[in-house]
């Protein structure tokens, strides 16, 4: 019996992802949750409590990631919670999602912290989702112009925005910036970093001092969320100032903006008790998640010898010393 334990701890070693299940019951139904478990899972399991459903009696929730956040092993971790047979699959991320819905068009789908559902061919539209996906959105399409509001108050001198990001991640994303940038008076350069378990983040930090950025704008992408706390210590390094999604907050860079992972799972839980009560996916339109945070660190505003104005310190939700 030992052996046979051991056995399937290596081989889910060699297929690259961690897995966590829990006990069973008869008749109790599955709840597979692809997504960086140290993150989310205590929010997901306790918002799905809230909702009616607390993991170990009314559900069992069964986990899986890549390890090492290698999204190119994505898909052999949501085969390997579909064969568990759940009643419904909970997917963070646009990567996710998609591996998921490529793998099957019958479980139930609830996707959250997806950008764009629609350019990405998840979902027919946002008010009649179809098939068997559906989940809430981060979308706002005012948000790149709000990111770089926010630098300029910040840096009244600013003139080049760098935009960090995912060279596999959308165009729509990097183009969504560039535009807003180009209403404000802003130059952009892109910097788009290669997937890989050690992505050369010091080349494109590089590339932005080359090019005279003012100031580096960090994307919420598969690269940079795994990477936020490397990429904050080379924003002090090269001294250049950072914006980075909300969740990168305790990477320590100097601000974070936007709405952040937790909200959106909150709203992920909501939908699987509604699919555990019957309801359909694509009867459930895809929910706009829209309540963004500003967190401000002055430990790397003194570094990077800024001082922030009061205007943005009033309006942040948290000042961090």
């Amino acid at each position: 019996m030992l052996r046979r334990s051991m056995l399937i701890v290596v081989a889910c070693s060699l297929l690259g992802f961690v897995q966590g299940t829990g006990a069973q019951q008869v008749g109790v139904p599955r709840v597979a949750f692809l997504g960086p478990p140290a993150l989310l899972l205590d929010v997901f399991r306790t918002a799905l409590a809230g909702v009616g459903y607390q993991d170990g009696r009314d559900v069992t929730i069964e986990v899986a990631w890549p390890a090492g956040d290698r999204l190119d092993l994505m898909a052999e971790a949501a085969s390997r919670l579909l064969a568990q047979k759940p009643t419904v699959l909970v997917v963070v991320g646009a990567t996710a999602a998609r591996a998921a819905a490529g793998v099957t068009r019958d479980v139930p789908i609830v996707f959250e912290v997806v950008v764009d559902p629609v350019a990405t061919g998840l979902v027919a539209s946002l008010e009649a989702p179809g098939a068997n996906v559906t989940g809430c959105t981060t979308f706002d399409p005012m948000f790149a112009t709000k990111q770089l509001q926010l630098l300029k108050s910040a840096l009244p001198n600013l003139a080049r925005v760098a935009l960090l990001g995912d060279a596999g991640a959308a165009p729509s994303l990097f183009h969504a910036v560039e535009q807003a940038a180009k209403s404000l008076d802003l130059r952009t350069t892109s910097l788009k970093v290669e997937r890989s378990p050690n992505p050369d983040f010091d080349a494109a930090f590089e590339s932005a001092v080359k090019q005279s950025a003012d100031a580096v704008l960090v994307l919420s992408t598969p690269v940079t969320t795994p990477h936020r706390k490397r990429i904050a210590e080379l924003a002090i390094k090269h001294r250049l100032p950072i914006l980075s999604p909300r969740d990168h907050a305790d990477a320590e860079g100097l601000m974070s903006f936007g709405t952040s992972f937790v909200e959106a799972t909150k709203h992920s839980a909501v939908y699987v008790g509604k699919i555990l009560k019957g309801a359909k996916p694509s009867d459930l339109p895809v929910e706009r998640v829209s309540r963004h945070e500003l967190v401000i660190n002055l430990k790397a505003a003194r570094e990077l010898g800024i001082t922030m104005p009061a205007s943005i310190l009033s309006s942040a939700n948290q000042v961090l010393e």
